[in-house]
Order: C-alpha cells, then sequence, then structure tokens
C-alpha cells in the first residue's frame, strides 16, 4: 500500500523533511525566484504575451510540476525555447498580446499537456529517440539565434515586423539601426555588463534581479518612458496622417477578419459533422470563403508591416501652437531656428483613434495586480488538427529538455529519475497551468542549475519560488511599471545563446558524416522556416528516418578474406586477395526482413557472378539478429536458384533465435544441416576442404579479387 501511495503521489518521497532540508530547500525557493520573475516576464514577451501570463505560468504549474515529478532539483516554468514555438506557432491564426491570441497560447498548453501526460501514462517516452543527437543540436542551435536576435529590436529600440519570413524581418530590423534609440541601447548595454560581470566575479549574487532592480529605478527617475496622446489633426505631417489612419483602419480590418474566419471555420466543422449534400455544400462554401479571407488579412498584415517601419522612421517634433496646443512637423521640415520643444517624437501606436507617440524607450507597463483566476481554458476545435503538429513537438522539445536536465543533475545528486514519471509531471503542469491562465511550460536548465547549487534538497524550493511569484503579484506589479523592455530582451540573449553548440556537430563529422549533413540540413531548414521553427526538427526528424531506412534496407554487406593479422575483412576495403576460387565467404551484417531480403538476394547472386567457380556461398551471419517470413522466402528461394547452378548455400555463426526460427520452418532440414556452421572458421576449414578440387564449371573470372560490386559494399 505505501508503495501504491507513493507511486501515486511521488512528492511522499520528501518526508519527513528535517530542518536542514527546510532550511536548504528555503535559500534554493528564494534564490530561483531572483532568477524566475524577469525571467518569465522576458519569456512571456517572447510568447508573443503581456509580461503578466509570464508571471501566472511560474505560479501553478512550477508547484503541480514538483508535486508529481520524478526530480527533487528540476524547476518547470516558462522556457525560451517553447516560448517561441508557441508564438511561432499562433501567429498566423491571431495578433500577438490580443485576446484570442492568449485564449489560443492556454489552449496550445492544455494541448502539449495532454499529449505529454499521455506520453507518461503509456510509457512511450521511448518516442523522443527518433530525435537524434546531430537534429537535436541543429534546430537548438538554430532556435537560439532565432530567438536571440529576435530580441534585437528591443535592444535599439525599433519595430520588429511580423510576417511569414524571420530572415527578411532580421533584415528589416538591421536597416533600421540607423534610427535606433540611443537610451535604450544604453540600457541594455548596462544590463549586459552587470549580469555578464556578476557572472564572472561574483557568481553567488542574483546578477539578473540586480539589473532589473537598478533599470526599473534609473528608468524611472530618468524619465526614460516618455509618451504622449494625441489627435490625429495635431500630426503637421499629412503623409504620416494618412498612414497611420490606413494602418488603424487595416488593424481594425485584420481583427474583424480574424474573428470572422474563426466563426466561418466553426460554422464549416459543424456543418461537415451534421451531414448531408446540402451541409457539405455549405460547409465548402464556408472554406472557399475563408481561403479567400485568409489571403487578405496575410496582405494586410503585410501591408501594416511596412506601414510600421515607415512610421517608425518619420520623427516628428512638437511645436506650440497658437493657442497653446501641440502641433507635431516633421523634424526635417523645420529650420533650425524654429521654435520647437526638444526631443524627437516617433509614432508608438493607436488605440480607439487616438494617437500614440514616444520620445523615451519602451518599458513594460501596467501589470495587472492579482492572482489568475480559474477559468475552463476556450478550445477552438477547428484549430486542433492545425496546431497539433505543432504542439507535438513542443511536448517531445519539451520533454527532452525536462528529462536532460534531470540526468544530468542526477549525476551529482544519485537521485534516479523516471523519464515516464517526469512527463506525467509535466503534462499536468500543462494541463493545470491551463486553468489558470498560463501558456506552455516545461523543465528550465538555468533555474534547475541554480536550485542544485544551492543546495535544494526536495521539490518544495520550487513551491517556495512560486509562492514568491503569488507575493510580486498581490503587492509589487506596480513597481516593475518602468522597467525596460531592453532589459527584459538582454535577459532572454543571454540566456539562449549560451545554448549554442558546435562542438557536436563537428564530432559527429567525424562519426557519421551522413548524420551530421542531417544536423546541419536541420539547421539550415529551421533557421529558413522559421517563424515556424517546428517544421525544420520535423524535416531532421524525417531526414533520420529515411536514413535509417536507407541503412536497414541496404545493410553492409561485403566478400571478405584473411587479413594480415588473420581476422577477416572485405576484400575491396582492405585490398584483400580472395580466400579461395572454390568457395565465397560473405559477411551480411543486418537483420533478415522484409526491407532488406531483396538486397540479400542481389548480394548473393552477384557474389556467385563475381567467382562462378565456387562450389559454395557462405553467410558470415553472426551480424542477423531476427529473421521474418519474408526472410526465411527469401533464402529458400536463393538457394534452390543456386542449387540450380550446383553451387550449395552456407551458413555460419547464426544467433539462436535466427536458428530457430530457420528450423521451425523447415529450411534447416531442406538445406541439409551440413550447411550451418556454429563458427566462421569452421565452416572456412571445413569448405576448403568441401570444395578442394571440385571441377570448375565456368571459364575463371578474369578479375579475381573483386568484391560483391560497388552496389554490394554499404557503409
Amino acid at each position: 500500500m505505501p508503495a501504491f501511495f507513493q507511486a501515486l503521489f511521488p512528492f511522499l518521497r520528501w518526508f519527513p523533511l528535517s530542518r536542514a532540508k527546510l532550511r536548504a530547500d528555503l535559500l534554493a525557493g528564494v534564490t530561483v525566484a531572483l532568477v524566475l520573475v524577469p525571467q518569465s516576464m522576458a519569456y512571456a514577451q517572447l510568447a508573443g504575451l503581456p509580461v503578466v501570463y509570464g508571471l501566472y505560468a511560474s505560479f501553478v504549474p512550477v508547484i503541480v510540476a514538483s508535486l508529481w515529478g520524478s526530480s527533487s532539483q528540476l524547476h518547470t516554468g516558462p522556457v525560451a525555447m517553447l516560448s517561441l514555438m508557441s508564438a511561432a506557432a499562433l501567429i498566423p491564426f491571431a495578433t500577438p498580446g490580443s485576446d484570442q491570441f492568449i485564449a489560443l497560447s492556454v489552449m496550445l498548453a492544455l494541448m502539449v499537456g495532454v499529449l505529454r501526460l499521455a506520453l507518461g501514462v503509456f510509457r512511450l517516452g521511448a518516442i523522443v529517440n527518433l530525435l537524434s543527437t546531430p537534429v537535436i543540436v541543429g534546430f537548438t542551435n538554430a532556435a537560439a539565434l532565432i530567438i536571440g536576435l529576435s530580441q534585437l529590436s528591443k535592444v535599439i529600440g525599433v519595430p520588429f515586423p511580423r510576417t511569414d519570413s524571420y530572415l527578411l524581418d532580421l533584415w528589416r530590423v538591421v536597416i533600421q539601426v540607423p534610427q535606433l534609440h540611443w537610451a535604450t541601447l544604453a540600457f541594455a548595454l548596462g544590463a549586459w555588463l552587470i549580469i555578464a560581470g556578476l557572472r564572472r566575479v561574483a557568481p553567488a549574487l542574483p546578477g539578473v534581479l540586480i539589473a532589473v532592480v537598478l533599470a526599473t529605478l534609473v528608468s524611472a527617475l530618468s524619465g526614460f518612458e516618455s509618451r504622449t496622446e494625441v489627435a490625429a489633426e495635431q500630426i503637421r505631417h499629412a503623409p504620416l496622417r494618412t498612414t497611420i489612419q490606413e494602418f488603424d483602419a487595416d488593424r481594425t480590418r485584420i481583427d474583424s477578419l480574424t474573428t470572422e474566419i474563426a466563426a466561418n471555420s466553426r460554422r464549416a466543422e459543424r456543418l461537415e459533422e451534421r451531414g448531408g449534400a446540402e451541409a457539405v455544400r455549405e460547409a465548402a462554401a464556408l472554406r472557399a470563403t475563408n481561403a479567400v479571407l485568409e489571403h487578405e488579412l496575410k496582405r494586410l498584415k503585410a501591408d501594416n508591416t511596412l506601414r510600421q517601419m515607415e512610421m517608425h522612421a518619420t520623427p516628428l517634433r512638437a511645436v506650440p501652437g497658437p493657442e497653446g496646443g501641440l502641433g507635431f512637423h516633421a523634424a526635417d521640415s523645420l529650420a533650425e531656428e524654429a521654435d520647437y520643444a526638444p526631443g524627437l517624437w516617433r509614432f508608438s501606436g493607436v488605440d480607439n483613434g487616438t494617437i500614440l507617440l514616444s520620445a523615451g524607450g519602451a518599458v513594460v507597463g501596467d501589470i495587472p495586480q492579482g492572482l489568475p483566476s480559474f477559468e475552463t481554458p476556450e478550445i477552438e476545435w477547428t484549430l486542433v488538427p492545425a496546431l497539433l503538429p505543432a504542439a507535438l513537438v513542443m511536448a517531445l522539445i519539451g520533454f527532452m529538455e525536462a528529462t536532460s536536465i534531470s540526468r544530468a543533475i542526477a549525476t551529482t545528486t544519485g537521485e534516479r529519475v523516471d523519464t515516464s514519471k517526469e512527463l506525467v509531471g509535466q503534462g499536468l503542469a500543462n494541463i493545470a497551468g491551463s486553468f489558470f491562465g498560463s501558456y506552455t511550460v516545461s523543465g528550465s536548465f538555468s533555474r534547475s542549475a541554480v536550485a542544485a547549487r544551492t543546495g535544494a534538497q526536495t521539490g518544495v524550493f520550487a513551491i517556495i519560488s512560486a509562492l514568491a511569484v503569488v507575493l510580486v503579484l498581490l503587492f509589487f506589479t506596480t513597481y516593475l511599471y518602468h522597467l525596460p523592455q531592453a532589459v527584459l530582451a538582454v535577459i532572454v540573449m543571454l540566456a539562449v545563446f549560451g545554448l549554442i553548440r558546435i562542438q557536436p556537430l563537428v564530432q559527429a563529422w567525424k562519426v557519421d558524416r551522413v548524420g551530421a549533413v542531417i544536423g546541419i540540413i536541420t539547421f539550415a531548414a529551421t533557421l529558413l522556416m522559421a517563424p515556424d521553427i517546428a517544421n525544420g526538427i520535423l524535416l531532421g526528424v524525417a531526414l533520420t528516418v529515411l536514413h535509417y531506412l536507407i541503412r536497414t534496407m541496404r545493410p553492409r554487406a561485403e566478400i571478405v578474406s584473411r587479413k594480415a593479422d588473420g581476422t577477416l575483412g572485405g576484400i575491396e576495403a582492405h585490398r584483400l586477395k580472395p580466400l579461395s576460387e572454390d568457395f565465397v565467404p560473405v559477411r551480411f551484417d543486418g537483420s533478415l526482413t522484409f526491407i532488406n531480403v531483396a538486397y540479400f538476394e542481389d548480394i548473393i547472386l552477384e557474389a556467385h557472378r563475381e567467382f562462378p567457380r565456387a562450389c559454395a556461398v557462405l553467410v558470415v551471419g553472426s551480424g542477423i539478429n531476427e529473421i521474418d517470413a519474408s526472410g526465411e522466402d527469401r533464402i529458400h528461394e536463393v538457394a534452390r536458384r543456386l542449387r540450380e547452378l550446383g553451387v550449395g548455400l552456407c551458413f555460419s555463426g547464426l544467433k539462436h533465435q535466427v536458428m530457430q526460427a530457420l528450423e521451425k520452418s523447415g529450411l534447416v532440414d531442406e538445406l541439409g544441416r551440413e550447411a550451418f556452421f556454429p563458427d566462421k572458421e569452421t565452416a572456412l576449414e571445413v569448405l576448403e576442404a568441401r570444395c578442394a578440387g571440385a571441377a570448375a564449371r565456368a571459364e575463371p573470372d578474369s578479375r579475381p579479387g573483386r568484391g560483391v560490386g560497388h552496389t554490394a559494399v554499404v557503409g
């Protein structure tokens, strides 16, 4: 019974809690919280969400994952990789930051949680083995670059376009460098110096928190954020005013189209479920209408992206009017002696017809105070099939991250990590979190490392860090208003650029060049397909499986002979002379199954053609691990064809399970037990004596020593 309860409630292993353990967990929990709060806000912005949703994701999911996970030092919460993948998956369906985007982010977390829970309950964690090391490294490197460079716009204070091409968007950021905001860049550089410097000289100090506190104080005291609301008629630059009005109109149309497309999809799905010719026709018409609307939606988003850049590139100066009001003129249209207020203003946004201008940098702004309320996630059933591939990839990537972190920490703590339990814990965390406004979460390497380094003993430390987030949500959100977004961008960049690794791909090149090439292709494809980075790793998985199938279909097979040290080696690979013209030994290193039996037949018959005088073909079968019905049937067919030519087919070193299968099928009796040898040395000795002096059945091959042929040697 105790074992049953411990399996159902894994957190029971923490007890009894000694005072020393509780003290260690308290210190670790507080230390992790100092990293968690700023990180969670930064990652929420990376996910296209308001910063408060990062704090929501650092509350309930953290507690649930610690209670039902298998690692006592793993800390769950927002992570950079899944934050970017969440945003990339949802951008085609909603505008980042909008209510619909938030709802879809929560729904995606629920989907990821259900998938992880299912993988854990059915103990299917081994599916992650489809992700080979080169593919993982290639994808991680590309994703780290994408995540880090996507923060560049916040570091220099310019808009970041969002289109279907990440590389094009990044280039549009680069060409805006001449318009950078120097104060924003100064905050970013200052944060980087503090965080990186303290990591080197005083790693025990919470550099991230110190940078956040100092930057927030300086921002508040210096008036870093300088914004104003103006009416359209105050913009005295006609082209800019027109562009702003077009931007606002198209933004409204974008929101309307997004809602209409979703409604049409839901209605079409209901009609298809109802059935009937009329309903099917109506559903098809709605799908066709959506295709037209989606094309318009894509065009409007592209147009507004260009408008946003154009508006930001038009600086304004405030000029006092005759009645005391301000008019905003294009800066380059004013003479030096003109009477205008100092500072350049740039377009920031539109809110209910009111134009927002900014002469400073971007800050976090208002953060809702209070805890997230319990609310059932809203499920858009029509989008579930479209989001399922991304959800599956996120489930696997998150699981891979969590288990690799847990195992790395377990090497020092000696704790046993159960991957299935970890999947259950991560799944429950995402499911429970989705009922409290959380987006997708996973195990964090940086925070888990902090927990292990500060001596966390049990999952209590994670609960303490979550309670610290509760305090922030209840009492401290107002103090974060002036936190520059550039500082959050630096936190993300420092976190992800450390994930870039080149050495594993270099090592893979030395061991398996095809695998290394697949890793490089995965890297390139992830970059090119961004922001849909899930497609990059799916391509890598497909290529890995294809490579495996090809190797399985064409395993290594070669005619062997004696090397100088007495062992056997391929006559082509080692430039050896044949053992004999009277029999030919062929090594076959692969299981005999339906996928490669045709290749096996080709190898054996080609070997006989190369050595027509041979009275026997010996298959050195120590590398054959299994055989199926197709394999047995093909052996029977090959033996029959060779028998018609007066040639025997023999085997040596077959494993017990293979030999047993051949005996049950009757093939051993058909070929004769004398055709099966316990090992290759016995077979070579017997065949040399058996075939010596046999009459030649054909003219000697004019090219003795040639192997099975170019198609016969693989690997």
